[in-house]
């Protein structure tokens, strides 16, 4: 028989029980929705929205490797209609002199007479024409060493529209500064093109601004295009054409345009052997990245060609060839001396390959080049030049020792007038020369009117002096 003592004892025990219950099961709940918080937190630090923004990889979303975008003949045609008022229907002329060493009848598309010195106007027009009206007010950024920044700065300024460049600090000062005189912001930063193209993408993600690549955009394609509508109407039964190859924009549109009236004409395209990015595209049959190196073809100096203009181009482009350093510069003197112009490294490329003999099949053909740039720094025009007179034999290095004795350098300088050379630059060594302790060792830069004056120079050298080093890689002793 149980007593009230107990039932209380019962009792108490299922209210402790029922506690003990209550009390688990908060805490199992607790548990629970701490391992869910944590979960949360584990996914959030790992979820692509939160990585820092650094480390973000910003696309391009007009250059889509998985869906390249073709140019049409149709697309060039309605950029030459609204771009006509806005650039410059550069000449194509024909060189008499360079006519008759080549053997060939050459005609010169020079573009390097456009406002902003280079084709990148066209296409940069055109892009900018082509805004929506936000877009327009919002404005674009872009990436660029010199030529496309000095493009869009200056038709963004005409058209009302605000432009953003990015310059590596590799950037010639001449174009940054003239970028920031035509009315853009420029913004000097990376280490070179690559990193200042990650930085232009980041600026107009965040900014709301277009990006604007300044060779794979297909309305730049479209608009580099109208280069070759306008040759084929200013030169008659033309043979070939030959085009500089960067990123590809160029060659791809204006080899479209000119493929789709006259299929016959010969497309040749021309790279820096220190970066050819087309070749290699074409050997792989897609856009693979290329180690580029320093040269004096800036412009052409591109690591991966564009995706769009690589598909535009297929099929398109008849041969290429590859130039050396060697040959640009000489070409750019040529340029210089007998078509009075001056014209930057990529430029000069597509006369390089003619002047260097690969393009033996083009004798007696006639044939346009396009000359496509003159934006190139003084102080590098000059190296340019004397790389040119070192490489056409006409600047000549040399070593002689002659007598320390009063009018001992004289005889030489007199020997030197007596042959016509002229002295450009002259260095006594004395410590370090090993024979007679009455002579020095003088190094000479001498000035010649061509190889073979170079090379009786060098004769009448050696008829009077017994230790002479004659050239550039033997004379520092």
């Amino acid at each position: 028989m149980s007593t009230g003592l107990e039932n209380l004892r019962i009792d108490n025990e299922e209210v402790v029980n029922d506690e003990d219950r209550s009390t688990f099961e908060q805490s199992q709940e607790i548990e629970r929705e701490d391992s869910v918080s944590a979960e949360r937190e584990k996914e959030e630090c790992f979820s692509p929205s939160s990585l820092p923004e650094e480390d973000e990889v910003i696309k391009d979303a007009w250059c889509d490797p998985e869906n390249p975008r073709r140019c049409t003949f149709q697309d060039i045609s309605a950029a030459a209609y609204m771009i006509k008022s806005g650039i410059q229907r550069t000449p194509c002329t024909k060189s008499l002199g360079l006519s008759k060493i080549t053997g060939m009848e050459i005609f010169f598309k020079k573009e390097f007479l456009q406002i902003t010195g280079s084709f990148k106007e066209r296409g940069a027009r055109y892009t900018l024409m082509m805004l929506s009206p936000e877009q327009k007010k919002r404005g674009v950024v872009a990436a660029s060493a010199g030529n496309h920044a000095l493009a869009l700065a200056y038709h963004g300024t005409d058209l009302g529209v605000p432009v953003t460049v990015v310059m590596p600090i590799s950037a010639p000062l001449m174009k940054v500064e003239s970028c920031k005189g035509q009315g853009a912001t420029v913004i000097v930063k990376g280490a070179h093109l690559g990193e200042a193209k990650e930085i232009a993408l980041k600026l107009g993600k965040e900014n709301g601004y277009q990006y604007i690549n300044g060779y794979d955009h297909p309305h730049i394609i479209a608009g580099q295009g109208t280069m070759g509508l306008e040759l084929v109407e200013q030169v008659t039964d033309i043979d070939a054409v030959l085009i500089p190859v960067g990123g590809g924009g160029l060659i791809a549109g204006t080899a479209l345009a000119i493929k789709s009236l006259y299929p016959n004409i010969q497309i040749i395209g021309v790279e820096a052997e220190s970066c050819s990015s087309f070749s290699a595209a074409q050997d792989a049959d897609h856009p693979i990245y290329t180690s580029p190196s320093s040269t004096l073809a800036d412009g052409l100096s591109v690591p991966m060609v564009g995706i769009n203009a690589f598909a535009t181009a297929r099929g398109l482009v008849n041969k290429m060839v590859t130039i050396s350093e060697h040959w640009i510069a000489i070409t750019i003197l040529r340029l210089v001396e007998m078509e009075k112009a001056v014209v930057e490294g990529a430029g000069a490329a597509a006369l390089a390959a003619v002047l260097a003999g690969q393009l033996p099949e083009l004798q007696g053909k006639r044939v346009i080049i396009a000359l496509t740039g003159g934006n190139i720094d003084t102080t590098i025009l000059g190296r340019c030049l004397d790389r040119g007179l070192a490489a056409d034999g006409r600047l000549v290095r040399f070593g002689v020792t002659v007598s320390d004795r009063p009018g001992g350098i004289a005889e030489l300088t007199k020997l030197l007038a007596s042959m016509g050379a002229s002295l450009k630059d002259i260095f006594h060594e004395r410590a370090w020369l090993k024979s007679d302790i009455f002579s020095v060792h003088v190094k000479c830069v001498i000035e010649t009117k061509d190889r073979d004056h170079a090379d009786k120079v060098y004769q009448a050298l050696c008829a009077r002096y017994s230790h002479i080093i004659w050239g550039p890689s033997q004379v520092d002793l």
